[in-house]
């Protein structure tokens, strides 16, 4: 048989990457089908197994079929798939399940929009068939449709299966990614981070069969489930943080700003004090949600720079910690210049009760807390500015001798 067929050419043109883990049953079947595939498709290909620890007979099977095995101690569905990835000789990479479930005769399309100058291209079940007893209901009707669907909103990405497993993308393109994430949420990194990097991303058709195994999938469905939801959360902060900050905030201003010269009659109903309060509370709440919302941009940045969004660069490259100073300072003073002024009313009218200011009062205080927050929130700023820059710095600097 020659290199071609075996999968084995020692420069592909394409390579396919199987994530394994006790396949023994499965993995000589999807090895053939990938090995057929470079044949009729007259490419030069190579099998990559990224065994992740198995017991049984894989490494030795997949070695015995010519595949090329990479052996990764970590667990996990993204520490295995990377492993691959490393290990693939060929520009192009197909990744795949190795439990039967995908056919790898059908990778021609996948190559296809490879070479036509896409990046990413994934299987999209729903659109190619689901056989029979090949996901279950809770998959195909709630958990892939919502995770998706959640998906596609932080990301923006053209993709209506978040989950297919099996995939095509450029070596160039997983470099760009800067994946990390070691489990079942590596699918899920990677459409955000190539939609964040502005990479060509498209989708083909893919039938999903009945996997082949004898033995219950790895897969987990709720533990997994909220893997993906965790990072998609995660990696949100405009949904997460800047949404719910900004209502709380404006509403708490609207119900003050109503209220500072004294209780109002709206609709028949008297919103008075406690409506006041009702206002410094969400407002306080919003801006701290807010300053939240800033260092998780801040965080994500450095955890996965290709996700850094436009509030982190600024913040990093254009913010001063004296623009913070001085905002936090105003609001200080504006509150204090308030309170002045009632304790002078206070002094004048014989230190007797003054009802009429306890809503400006009010006012005075949330204006002051959100100006002491500014100033220590912008010194923790200033802090992952300098940290940044640090950082930059350092690959630059000559080691003394």
């Amino acid at each position: 048989m020659s290199d071609v067929r075996r999968g084995v050419a020692t420069d592909p043109d394409v390579s396919v990457v199987l994530p394994c883990l006790n396949e023994e049953e499965t993995l000589a079947h999807c090895v053939g089908q990938a090995q057929r595939a470079f044949a009729a498709l007259g490419v030069r290909g190579q099998v990559v197994v990224a065994d992740n620890g198995s017991t049984d007979r894989s490494a030795e099977i997949a070695r015995r079929l010519g595949a090329k095995v990479v052996r990764e101690p970590v667990r996990g569905y993204g520490a295995a798939l990377m492993a691959g990835f490393e290990a693939a000789d060929a520009e192009f990479i197909v990744m795949g399940d190795a439990d039967g479930s995908y056919d790898f005769g059908s990778i021609g399309p996948f190559l296809d929009k490879l070479r036509s100058g896409y990046d990413l291209v994934l299987g999209n079940r729903f659109a190619g068939g689901i056989r029979k007893g090949a996901m279950s209901v809770l998959h195909r009707y709630f958990g892939n449709p919502v995770l998706s669907f959640l998906g596609r909103s932080i990301s923006r990405a053209p993709v209506g299966d978040f989950h297919c497993g099996l995939r095509a993308l450029s070596k160039t393109a997983y470099r760009s990614m800067g994946l990390r994430t070691r489990g079942m949420e590596f699918a899920t990194e990677m459409v955000v981070a190539a939609a964040k990097q502005g990479l060509r991303i498209t989708e083909v058709p893919t039938v999903l069969h009945p996997d082949r195994r004898s033995r219950p999938p790895h897969l987990r469905s709720f533990r997994d489930g909220w893997r993906h939801l965790r990072f998609i959360v995660t990696c949100a902060p405009d949904h997460v943080y800047a949404v719910p900050g900004v209502v709380l905030f404006l509403a708490g201003m609207v119900l003050q700003t109503a209220l500072v010269a004294g209780p109002i009659d709206v609709g028949g109903m008297t919103l008075g004090i406690h409506f006041v309060a009702l206002g410094g509370l969400l407002a306080l709440v919003g801006v701290n949600i807010l300053m939240l919302g800033v260092l998780a941009k801040l965080a994500i940045a450095q955890m996965y720079p290709n996700l850094s969004s436009r509030t982190a660069r600024w913040v990093l490259t254009r913010f001063r910690l004296e623009w913070g100073l001085a905002a936090g300072t105003v609001l200080i003073l504006l509150g204090a210049a308030v309170d002045v002024v009632i304790f002078v009313r206070w002094v004048g009218s014989g230190r007797g009760p003054l009802d009429d200011t306890v809503h400006a009062a009010f006012v005075a205080t949330t204006a002051m807390v959100i100006g002491i927050s500014l100033i220590f929130f912008a010194f923790l700023l200033n802090l992952f500015r300098l940290a940044d820059r640090e950082r930059e710095a350092a690959p630059a600097r000559e080691p003394r001798t």
